[in-house]
């Protein structure tokens, strides 16, 4: 069994207006204790919502991209754990760039005013900032723009999950020894709130896959989740999968210098609650 990385090697900021503190506390006392839910999404909606799964394994000969082996594991273990969580899972393999677009457009069209969230997991080739589709690669951020606030209204204060299994650059992690190991009133919320993005990697860097038992971050993933997806923290499980990746796994290559590589995986989260899948 040999680890493979998902990709080819690929060899001003403005300042705004002084931000405005508003302080609206009326009772102090009160105010000071927020009820339990207030930091909490609501889930228990009729449904938990969907589950999109792209998974990419073959790509057509112009972009130099290789077919991913172990990816259908990948694919497989995700079906069964997100099932399992109670989301309605929609699989498309092998999709171009346009085909991309179009599916997670129509799906950020549907209503989603009875559901709890929204998960994409995305598996293919990828390079910093970008996913591949079979045909060519894409600017991430315009696939998950899709689900913004201002553009999917009916996920709007809803969780909105992307698990991105893809390199992001080429650079190798060789490591390094350690010696220890709310109310209902309408208000306003940023369009980019309630997202979280785990990256199976960090900014720059490859991410490994094993042939046969699928890559190292969604084996982690789908792992914890089956572990502990429904008695801990969102977050908190994302940590569990970020220990599980840098300490279990390393590689192991015929091709010189990608052998005895690490990982570790990136999550960025602009959740405002805690999340916990219910029970």
């Amino acid at each position: 069994m040999s680890d493979l990385v998902d990709a080819k090697g690929i060899a001003a900021h403005g300042l705004g207006s002084p931000s405005v503190q508003r302080f609206t506390t009326k009772n102090p006392e009160v105010d000071a204790k927020p009820p339990a839910d207030m930091y909490t999404y609501k889930m228990n909606y009729p449904s938990l919502g969907q589950c999109v799964i792209i998974n990419n394994k073959n790509f057509d000969k112009h972009t130099g991209m290789s077919f991913r082996n172990g990816t259908d594991v990948d694919a497989g273990h995700a079906i069964k754990v997100f099932s399992s969580l109670g989301y309605k899972v929609k699989v498309a393999n092998d999709q171009t760039v346009q085909q991309i677009q179009q599916l997670l457009y129509k799906v950020s069209q549907d209503d989603h005013s009875q559901s709890a969230s929204f998960v994409c997991v995305m598996l293919s080739h990828g390079d910093e900032g970008v996913f591949y589709g079979t045909d060519g690669n894409v600017e991430l951020k315009k696939l998950t723009g899709l689900f913004r606030g201002d553009r999917c209204k009916t996920l709007v204060g809803k969780p909105k999950l992307f698990f991105i299994q893809a390199c992001r650059g080429t650079d190798l992690d060789g490591g390094i020894e350690t010696d220890a190991v709310a109310d209902d009133s309408p208000e306003r919320i940023p369009v980019e709130a309630d997202f979280l993005y785990a990256y199976s990697t960090a900014p720059g860097y490859y991410s490994w896959r094993n042939t046969q038992k699928g890559s190292w971050f969604m084996q982690a993933l789908c792992e914890m989740l089956q572990r502990y997806g429904k008695q801990l923290e969102i977050m908190q499980i994302m940590t569990r999968v970020n220990h599980m990746v840098a300490l279990d796994f390393e590689s192991f290559s015929n091709m010189p210098g990608f052998t005895a590589k690490r990982q570790i995986p990136c999550i960025v989260s602009m959740l405002t609650k805690d999340l916990y899948f219910p029970h």
